[in-house]
């Protein structure tokens, strides 16, 4: 049985500087209870690693809009100016990664491989100081994996033990993401008991999950 900690609890977690992989998928599947409490904790110099920053006053958002943000890992930045402005002015570093690229990075430090292979970005920009390996006649370039010391992930139901389940697009990256971190943080949307969640249904055992935001602090 895991016990539920309250939301201030979950913020102290997380130091200034750390890495963060944040689940969601322009919001959907986003812990948005853990991000505004970070923001208003005034966190600052993270490094967010995610699918997209969502949109100002949303999600990720809060945290750029807050300057709690000194480098994302994104595969996009287009519904999100305060991002783009930030990054113009040299105040957030962004690191642009086509969207399977990026998942498969993350899944490659789940799962403990050194690296994945991919022609995507062969012969661009992307390519530059990057190593390249040739496979058949073909280049593909090495893309490293990306860890991360936490996972702030927002889940649909979690039961007594931690598992957790998803709905929508949050499936697009959460399992994968709380694979990938030293500490995994869940915040559902409602807890449940064991059983009421049906084991086929369960895309994050409960043994990855470190901590789990309540409800109501």
């Amino acid at each position: 049985m895991k016990r539920a900690i309250p939301l201030h609890e979950a913020v102290e977690l997380i130091p200034d500087g750390a890495i963060c992989h944040v689940g969601g998928f322009m919001g959907v599947g986003s812990p948005h209870r853990l991000l505004s409490a970070l923001a208003q904790a005034g966190r600052h110099d993270l490094t967010i690693v995610a699918n997209d920053t969502a949109m100002p006053g949303r999600g990720i958002g809060k945290l750029i809009s807050a300057g709690c943000v000194r480098r994302v890992i994104v595969s996009h930045i287009g519904l999100n100016p305060e991002t783009q402005q930030k990054m113009i002015a040299g105040e957030i570093d962004v690191e642009l990664v086509p969207q399977g690229t990026l998942v498969e990075r993350i899944r490659a430090a789940g799962v403990g491989l050194g690296g994945v292979l991919t022609a995507t970005g062969v012969g661009t920009r992307v390519a530059d100081g990057k190593p390249t390996v040739e496979v058949d006649g073909r280049t593909f370039l090495l893309e490293r994996p990306i860890h991360a010391d936490f996972a702030l992930l927002g889940a649909h139901r979690c039961d007594y033990v931690g598992n957790l389940d998803y709905t929508l697009t949050a499936h697009n990256f959460n399992p994968i993401m709380a694979l990938a971190a030293t500490t995994v943080i869940a915040e559902p949307e409602e807890i449940v008991p064991v059983g009421v969640i049906p084991p086929d249904a369960v895309k994050t055992p409960g043994a990855l999950v470190d901590h789990v935001i309540g409800r109501m602090d």
